[in-house]
């Protein structure tokens, strides 16, 4: 927290660098209680030179009333694409967690200080919502990517914001079950509320759990499990346990293939463990996946053919 002197402004402060992983916290947050300026600039850019000096000046004439947030393209590339960043030097200004106004290029020292003014001059808006669901949206995107940490340092940023934000919970805890920390994918579990239990993220992690710890267990009989099956092929039980191990290896089409195997042969097979287990991988992998789509398309054929 900034030391307060007189008039209630904060003391003069020096910029801050910033990454898509602090971003939330660092500006968003910040821009709750002050305008923060997103100064992107790159190693290789002379405008940029130019710039520094004049737009920390300029800050720093302000006795703490505005922030100065320094952004690497180079290092925060997906950021960038996010605020639409096309090159640098590019300032944006955020107030209450939205972009307000924004320039590009090196400006003069007498438009960076008007620029300013019109930014503390800005009123509020819509406030953070619209840019939370934007990095939500990033994170996914992350995670789809498998760039792990980066997601898990999003979707970290919101949760500590918002403990409530089931989006971000379900997305760090997804992170956990992807980097094999299962026990705090499941401590993230445990502080979501009630109510929400039947949400479809939530469900998607406490399937991923689950199928999570059957891997550990199931992963390694892979191999003589594929032999078991292909020696017998009406072994359902082995054929179930080889779906399982398949799953937990990645091969989901596999996996699935073999569950609508046993549900073609016999539905009720060990009172249609089959088609529950079929279920469950369908909500760790989400409702509106189109992998998923396709496989209850099949499952109905089977089952009201």
């Amino acid at each position: 927290m900034e030391t307060l002197i007189g008039g209630g402004a904060a003391a003069p402060e020096g910029p801050i660098d910033v990454t898509a992983q602090d971003f939330m916290a660092e500006v968003i947050e910040e821009s709750q209680k002050r305008p923060v300026l997103v100064d992107f600039w790159a190693t290789w850019c002379q405008p940029c030179k130019t710039l520094t000096p004049i737009i920390e000046s300029a800050v720093a004439a302000t006795n703490g009333k505005v922030r100065l947030a320094k952004v690497d393209l180079d290092q925060n590339q997906m950021l960038a694409q996010q605020l639409q960043v096309q090159s640098v030097p590019t300032v944006i200004a955020f107030v209450e967690g939205r972009p307000v106004d924004a320039f590009q290029g090196a400006l003069p020292e007498s438009q960076v200080k008007a620029f300013i003014d019109r930014v503390l001059d800005a009123s509020g808006g819509a406030g953070a919502e619209d840019q939370i669901a934007s990095f939500l949206e990033t994170a996914k995107e992350a995670l789809a990517n498998g760039d792990i940490s980066q997601a898990a340092g999003i979707y970290s940023q919101i949760a500590q914001a918002d403990q409530s934000n089931v989006a971000a919970l379900t997305g760090l805890a997804t992170c956990h079950i992807r980097s094999g920390n299962i026990e705090q994918a499941e401590q993230i579990l445990a502080i979501i509320p009630p109510d929400k239990s039947e949400d479809s993220d939530v469900k998607a992690v406490k399937a991923s759990i689950a199928l999570a710890q059957e891997a550990k267990e199931k992963a390694g009989q892979l191999a003589a499990l594929t032999k078991t099956v292909a020696d017998n092929p009406d072994d359902h039980a082995a054929r179930f346990e080889l779906a399982q191990a398949e799953f937990a290896t990645q091969d989901r089409e596999a996996a699935v293939n073999n569950l609508l195997h046993i549900i073609a042969a016999d539905s009720s097979w060990n009172e249609g463990a089959a088609r529950e287990k079929l279920l469950q991988l369908f909500d760790s992998i989400g409702a509106d996946d189109p992998f998923v789509l396709k496989a209850r398309r099949r499952l109905s054929s089977i089952l009201f053919s």
